[in-house]
């Protein structure tokens, strides 16, 4: 990394020199503007709108438009007399705990390194800081700005955090705020259900940025002459809920069945889910023949006793046949 700005932090009597460095970078794709037919570069010239003539950089100075659409220029002598600290000095304003400062003033983030005369004092300050539970609010001047900053610790090193001035922030001026909108407390315990479900340990590593992936895998696919063709994912729609509490109830139990590792409602089949099919299958056979070896005795059992009566009957009518013989036999 290459440091951008060096000062010093103030904290009370003791001076801390420190460099600093941008503790974030921009991963997104960047593209130049080119002529579609041969991939020129597309460029641009400073032009005046009153003429169209071209204007040098030493030429151009700073215009303020006013509401009457008059523009006053402003020179570098006129920026001379502004009360901007030149002393490159982070001014310790105060102490306070950082779930005081609302997130929606941070801008951006800074790593500041001590150089080698002020180590010892930037360690004592780090592990007060550390101790203390607090992080220090400051003023700094950056690039002709000056800005609340707060300064607070982060892996062994000191992280400055930029902020916006209060009349900086919008006011939400939104008309459901004046809105009586009633919800039931079921409601309520439903909803708080779904985020204690989908609650859990914060890690940054596990998420990923899709589009970008996606756009560098076009952009690969180009330099290899190649064409990617990418599925279309169903979009979901912004509609009117028509019940929320079974809106509420559905997604309890996919997030549930997802943090189980099971098949979610309404998604499509995964490998895990076809195994057990595949597995119920091969029961499903051994399961129609258990039934069918215990018919087969039954029916057996059945057989010899229809076969039984059949001889039964035929010998009674034997016997019913003979009897008047044996009565001739008997009477003679």
């Amino acid at each position: 990394m290459r440091s951008i700005w060096k000062g010093a932090i103030s904290f009370g009597l003791v001076t801390i020199p420190v460099k600093l460095y941008s503790a974030t970078e921009a991963k997104d794709v960047s593209f130049h503007q080119v002529r579609r037919s041969d991939g020129s570069r597309i460029k641009y010239k400073r032009v005046a709108a009153v003429d169209g003539e071209e204007v040098s950089y030493g030429d151009i100075a700073k215009g303020y438009e006013l509401s009457s659409g008059e523009t006053v220029v402003l020179t570098d002598e006129d920026f001379k007399d502004l009360p901007l600290t030149t002393s490159r000095a982070i001014d310790v304003l105060q102490f306070v705990p950082l779930e005081e400062l609302d997130p929606i003033y941070f801008e951006k983030s800074y790593y500041l390194e001590p150089d080698k005369a002020g180590v010892k004092p930037y360690v004592l300050l780090r592990d007060a800081l550390e101790q203390s539970g607090k992080v220090a609010v400051v003023k700094v001047a950056l690039r002709n700005r000056e800005s609340l900053a707060a300064l607070r610790v982060r892996d062994g090193v000191f992280v400055l955090e930029t902020m916006l001035w209060p009349d900086e922030v919008r006011t939400p001026d939104f008309g459901f705020l004046d809105e009586d909108v009633e919800v039931r407390p079921q409601e309520l315990v439903m909803a708080g259900s779904l985020i204690e479900t989908l609650s859990g340990q914060f890690d940054a590593s596990q998420y990923t940025d899709n589009y970008r992936e996606a756009l560098q895998a076009v952009i690969e696919a180009k330099v290899a002459g190649k064409q990617v063709v990418h599925a279309q994912d169903e979009q979901p729609t912004a509609g009117t809920v028509v019940d929320l509490m079974a809106a509420l109830r559905a997604s309890v139990e996919a997030a549930k069945a997802e943090r189980a590792g099971e098949q979610a409602p309404d998604q499509p089949a995964k490998k895990a889910p076809a195994a057990k099919k595949a597995s119920a299958a091969k029961k499903s056979p051994a399961a129609k023949k258990a039934p069918a070896a215990k018919k087969a005795p039954a029916q057996a059992a059945r057989a010899p006793a229809k076969k039984a009566t059949k001889a039964t009957a035929k010998v009674a009518a034997q016997d019913e046949a003979a009897a008047p013989k044996r009565a001739a036999r008997r009477s003679a």
